[in-house]
């Protein structure tokens, strides 16, 4: 199974990682918390010390087109919140 992670950049999220030491990231729906620790682990080298995750609901959507009312429903997700160990950081920009 492959688990797919991407880093949420708000500026809420930024403020959990400046506070906290608490990093957000939009993960696959079918991962658990253990893979998910394992993963950032891998990817950014640092010690995960929790992860705490929240499935995040889809939204209804709908909007006004020349054929009439378009109505729809945005996909639900995962959201992990990653706390690394005192002293250690993600850097999400430094290969730009």
């Amino acid at each position: 199974m492959e688990i797919s992670i991407k880093p949420i950049i708000t500026e809420r999220a930024t403020k959990l990682s400046e506070q906290r030491n608490c990093y957000t990231f939009r993960v696959s729906p079918d991962a658990d918390k253990f893979q998910i620790k394992k993963l950032v682990e891998q990817l950014y080298g640092v010690k995960v010390e929790s992860v705490n995750t929240a499935i995040m609901r889809g939204k209804n959507k709908s909007r006004w087109t020349k054929s009439g009312l378009l109505k729809g429903k945005t996909s639900r997700w995962k959201k992990a919140y990653v706390t690394v160990a005192d002293g250690q950081s993600i850097e999400f920009f430094s290969n730009i």
